[in-house]
């Protein structure tokens, strides 16, 4: 087994992770030199090189199966990449990988094992030494249901925004899926006023009444009027309040009861969200386009 002073140097000389780096000494006795050249040859040097990248392009992606539904953001450097054939095959494959090895982490679910026998996180470096493009799985979230329960999802035609809830039965499996497509295009943060964020409330309460205070309102009127103004931040940001885009005169909650359906649970990815981008390198991305050409 490699030592650590081994695979510190071997590291240090290619930025391999530690674990390449260990399989890399042992399937070389030790040797630095052949290693690091073993590393290469692999592509996991040039993909090491990648790993500090900021991937905020890609797909999202929803696999449903009876009682199981997975809701997974693969992402990719650029745009071009997130829509070639080798992407859109890897993100087949990783979602099929993950899906069925149920992992409850990140980390175990890129030791999740693709169809070609790679684990997730080797297929990702495999595609990043090829394209030259970082590739990686960002998150995942797997939901399990009940029996007198029913899944409903939306993934905007861009595979940029999927939406996955968990409904009641009702009278009606389309309402499901209308709620689904609100959810996408309106972005409420949370489900219901029971699921709001209370450190995230407390912060916006506060910009609130700095807000109220900044325009002179009188002080023993400032706080029913930032009561006013949270009950309708808050019938903007929960699902369940907003006014259902289809039909203005109903709340989600309305809707729903009329299909005689109440919402269990609900999530929302969008590729990016949260990452901090970088202006385009439109030069990278026309060679990026190039390679899938």
């Amino acid at each position: 087994m490699a030592n650590m002073d081994l695979i510190k140097k071997l590291r240090g000389m290619t930025q391999a992770g530690v674990m390449d780096a260990k399989k890399a000494l042992e399937e070389n006795g030790d040797d630095l030199d052949k290693a690091a050249q073993w590393l290469r040859e692999k592509g996991i040097v040039k993909a090491a090189k990648k790993a500090s990248a900021v991937a905020t392009e890609g797909i999202i992606k929803i696999m449903i199966h009876a009682d199981k539904a997975l809701l997974i953001e693969i992402n990719s450097q650029t745009d071009f990449v997130a829509m070639s054939s080798s992407f859109i095959e890897l993100s087949n494959e990783i979602t099929q990988a993950i899906f069925n090895a149920n992992p409850n982490t990140l980390e175990d679910a890129l030791k999740a094992k693709t169809i070609k026998g790679l684990t997730v996180e080797e297929a990702c470096t495999e595609l990043t030494a090829r394209i030259g493009e970082k590739t990686a799985v960002r998150r995942f979230e797997i939901i399990n249901k009940k029996s007198d329960e029913v899944f409903a999802h939306y993934v905007h035609n861009n595979n940029k925004i999927g939406v996955l809830l968990v409904l009641t039965k009702g009278s009606n499996d389309i309402a499901g899926h209308d709620v689904a497509m609100h959810a996408a295009a309106m972005n409420p943060k949370f489900l219901s006023q029971q699921d709001v964020d209370q450190a995230w409330l407390m912060n916006e309460t506060k910009i609130l009444k700095e807000q109220t205070i900044a325009e002179g309102k009188p002080a023993d009127k400032a706080e029913m009027i930032v009561k006013g103004r949270v009950k309708k931040m808050l019938a903007e940001v929960c699902l369940l309040d907003q006014q259902f885009f289809k039909d203005p005169s109903k709340s989600i909650q309305e809707f729903l009861n009329s299909h005689k359906s109440i919402a269990i649970k609900y999530l929302r990815y969008e590729v990016g969200e949260g990452i901090e981008k970088k202006n385009n390198d439109f030069a990278a991305e026309v060679a990026a386009q190039m390679k899938f050409n």
